[in-house]
């Protein structure tokens, strides 16, 4: 096979140890040597030096959980860096070894058989590690507003069946009062603010349990972790409005899109960036997002059309953007979702509006045009006169004469 690279490295990373092999090629003659070195900050720029000593010019390593990102940072700017999805390099079976493994890279990186997978910069890493954490708190927030919501039908105090939000501020405060021991109904229901205050008698009716003393301690203990979470998530939303502040064109850009708010919009930044270019085509970046369908063809038949694994953090934040869309009106990717949804199902439906909402959002970065609607009625425009005859056939169908005369 042809030499892509004459001088390269392949690594195999693991918590406690890194094997490197390097492979120089100069004319006939080909020279490999494998060392391995520790995962301490020395022993990474021994790793450095040794690398150096060679003149290697490229170096690739698979992407193992986190322990890549140390040897990342000391080797960036001093070599071609490739990290590889370890689906691609399987070795051949019955040479699992660690010394097997980094000869195995390196063999592939030399004749140019391994591609890199995308890594953002720095800064954009530190930002995807800020809302990847806020959507684990909001995620453990929620989960202590069902125990309190649990523990609340337990003393069969019925507030959510009223409240659309128990835990909005009129509920917090009589969930407080709860706690601080009051039992009256009608002093509960009077702690009630703005639209709430519309519902009292329903309130009334509602806030009359049996309350414990063990459920005020688990009230108690319950609400103030959810305050803790609530402070931790502003805190976290606050760091990422200062570091979000070089991308905010990008952010107002996506905001304009249906369906995405000033938090999907920060996710995305987070999660690919703001240059484009690193994607060859929309498709590309769908693809590895996981927002399309799988390719799985054989002996010209169409397997499985299953979605690949991506970027589960993407497709979550555009689903649920996809999610929230579906409630515009006159909108394009609402009328898509209708479309869909009545003849494949709503989970696909929901998926397909989010690849659409990816595709534009790549699109409108890279060429820096604004978000244009093409507004609910498009689809139907651009198949017009199909529409008209399957509605005409329907009617026949029926017994009734159908005579078809365009709108004065």
């Amino acid at each position: 096979m042809q030499v892509v690279h004459a001088r390269c490295a392949g690594l195999d990373v693991h918590k406690k140890s890194v094997y490197a092999c390097v492979i120089c090629r100069e004319g006939d003659g080909k020279h490999r040597e494998v060392r391995s070195f520790g995962t301490m900050t020395a022993d990474l720029l021994k790793l450095a030096d040794w690398l150096r000593e060679h003149a290697v010019s490229h170096v690739a390593m698979e992407a193992t959980g986190v322990y890549w990102r140390p040897i990342w940072a000391v080797l960036q700017g001093h070599f071609e860096l490739l990290l590889v999805n370890p689906h691609h390099i399987k070795v051949i079976p019955g040479r699992k070894t660690d010394t097997k493994d980094c000869e195995w890279i390196a063999d592939l990186l030399q004749h140019g058989l391994v591609r890199g997978s995308f890594v953002p910069p720095t800064d954009i890493q530190d930002l995807r590690d800020l809302t990847r954490y806020r959507a684990e708190l909001k995620q453990a927030q929620s989960t202590v507003s069902n125990r309190i919501q649990k523990l609340l039908e337990q003393a069969n105090i019925k507030l959510s069946s009223v409240a659309s939000n128990a835990l909005g501020v009129s509920g917090r405060r009589m969930i407080e009062a709860i706690i601080a021991g009051e039992e009256n109904p009608e002093q509960l229901a009077a702690l009630a603010k703005r639209r709430l205050k519309e519902k009292i008698p329903e309130l009334r009716l509602a806030l009359q349990g049996y309350v414990r003393d063990h459920h005020r301690f688990l009230l108690r203990e319950f609400l103030d972790e959810w305050k803790a979470l609530a402070e931790r998530v502003a805190r976290v939303e606050e760091e990422i409005d200062r570091r979000i502040v070089p991308y905010e064109h990008a952010v107002t850009l996506w905001q304009s899109i249906p369906g995405m708010d000033r938090v999907t919009a920060c996710n995305l930044v987070a999660e690919l960036g703001v240059n484009m270019a690193q994607f060859p085509s929309a498709q590309h970046l769908t693809a590895w997002a996981g927002l399309c369908p799988g390719n799985h063809e054989s002996a010209g038949k169409r397997m499985s059309g299953a979605t690949r694994p991506g970027n589960k953090w993407v497709r979550r934040t555009l689903c649920q953007s996809a999610w929230a869309v579906t409630r515009k009106k006159d909108c394009y990717l609402s009328a898509q979702f209708r479309r869909l949804a009545a003849r494949r199902g709503v989970k696909r439906a929901v998926m397909a509006v989010a690849h659409s909402m990816l595709i534009i959002a790549y699109t409108m970065l890279k060429t820096g045009n604004t978000y244009r609607d093409l507004g609910g009625n498009y689809l139907e425009q651009t198949n017009k006169q199909h529409l008209q005859n399957y509605f005409v056939k329907r009617l026949r169908r029926l017994g009734l004469n159908v005579t078809v005369a365009p709108a004065t």
